[in-house]
């Protein structure tokens, strides 16, 4: 009877450390899991952003501004004409910037380059910058997110 009592301890005991020890690795793994995984990004809820008014943009200029949690491209062309991007390379989410001497939109992260409608044209993106309509509306310039 005595070996019966000390396999039934033997077995609780084994089932009792066993389970104190998955619950430990998971009080430590989860935290961990949770740290690694960054968090969901909600979705702007802007609509439209005054980006400034349309005098102050010379022609072949650009100027970064805030479109909800992300940065935008205002850049006015040689030929007059306002085109808007996020200014998120496709890359590795750097920010881009309008280098007007090559007329060419440009991520210093890796050399990546886009053209004036947003298209890579060379370096490591793999994708189009996302474009955002741009209406002048009484001299200011709105960009908002394309239907």
């Amino acid at each position: 009877m005595e070996k019966e009592s000390n396999s039934d301890r033997r077995t609780f005991l084994s089932y009792f450390l066993g389970g104190s020890s998955l619950a430990f690795l998971g009080a430590v793994a989860y935290p961990v899991l949770k740290y690694l995984t960054p968090p969901a990004e909600k979705d702007s809820a802007v609509e439209a952003v005054d980006a400034g008014k349309a005098d102050e943009f010379e022609k072949g200029s650009g100027k970064i501004v805030k479109f909800g949690s992300k940065p935008a491209l205002v850049v006015r062309g040689a030929d007059g004409e306002f085109r808007a991007f996020i200014a998120v390379c496709t890359h590795l989410d750097c920010t881009v910037q309008y280098v007007p001497e090559e007329s060419v939109i440009w991520c210093a992260c890796h050399n990546g380059k886009y053209d004036l409608n947003g298209i890579n044209i060379s370096g490591p993106p793999p994708r189009p910058l996302t474009p955002l309509a741009v209406n002048v509306q009484q001299g200011v310039v709105l960009i908002s997110k394309e239907a």
